[in-house]
């Protein structure tokens, strides 16, 4: 494959592109997961820290090796999260403490091993931006279909470590969309709650959470806790 060339905030192209597995195929000890939506303050956030959040109530110190980050295609740069979406994490019991919106970056999707979107335009977005992106990009709702589909006994198992486990889930997902696709066009999208009662925010925070359960269940191989 061909490295990336150099782009927003990357001061060195070659330079960023050794640290990715995406690139030279080399193991590393840790696997990001990039969350894209628009402004980065509702949808995004709470995706970050939900998967955060529940990856921490099954794993602990082991899930350490997953990094969870989040941006806004266009983020509101040093933004705080929306009150509504800090409140629908708290009803889940998940931290929204620290967070600061961010514009995507070239460096952002360069250093991602999944790059999960809430929607179909997101993806294209992210794609549009090269860095060999297509194969780890996916919309949420599209991963969590793929994710169904997985036998999840073919991945390597915990014991072998969660990176190595979450690499694999994203290669055997990347191999199945093409099999499988969305019943309609809308099903593969989480809408935008920016500016809507908290209500809205609720049934997306729902949304959210329902498409990530399988996600992190299958990443972790420890399922939600009854």
């Amino acid at each position: 494959m061909t490295a990336p060339e150099a782009g927003r905030g990357i001061g060195n192209g070659e330079r960023a592109a050794e640290i990715t597995t995406t690139f030279v195929g080399l193991p590393r000890d840790s696997f990001r997961i990039l969350h894209v939506s628009t402004g980065n303050v509702c949808r995004s956030p709470i995706t970050e820290r939900l998967t955060r959040h529940f990856v921490a109530q099954r794993l602990g110190v082991l899930g350490g090796g997953l990094i969870v980050e989040s941006a806004g295609t266009w983020g509101h740069e040093g933004a705080p999260m929306e009150a509504n979406a800090e409140t629908v994490l708290a009803d889940f019991g998940a931290d929204a403490a620290g967070f600061v919106g961010r514009e995507l970056l070239d460096e952002h999707v360069i250093r991602a091993d999944l790059v999960l979107t809430a929607t179909r335009d997101h993806r294209a977005q992210v794609i549009s931006m090269g860095h060999s992106a297509g194969l780890r990009t996916f919309t949420l709702k599209e991963f969590t279909r793929l994710v169904k589909a997985i036998d999840t006994a073919t991945l390597p198992p915990l014991e072998d470590g969660v990176v190595s486990r979450a690499r694999a889930l994203v290669r055997a997902a990347a191999a199945l969309r093409g099999w499988l696709l969305a019943p309609t066009a809308e099903a593969d999208e989480v809408y935008d709650p920016y500016g809507a009662p908290l209500p809205f925010f609720r049934s997306v925070g729902d949304e959210i959470h329902e498409a990530l359960d399988p996600v992190v269940t299958a990443l972790t191989g420890v399922p939600a806790r009854a």
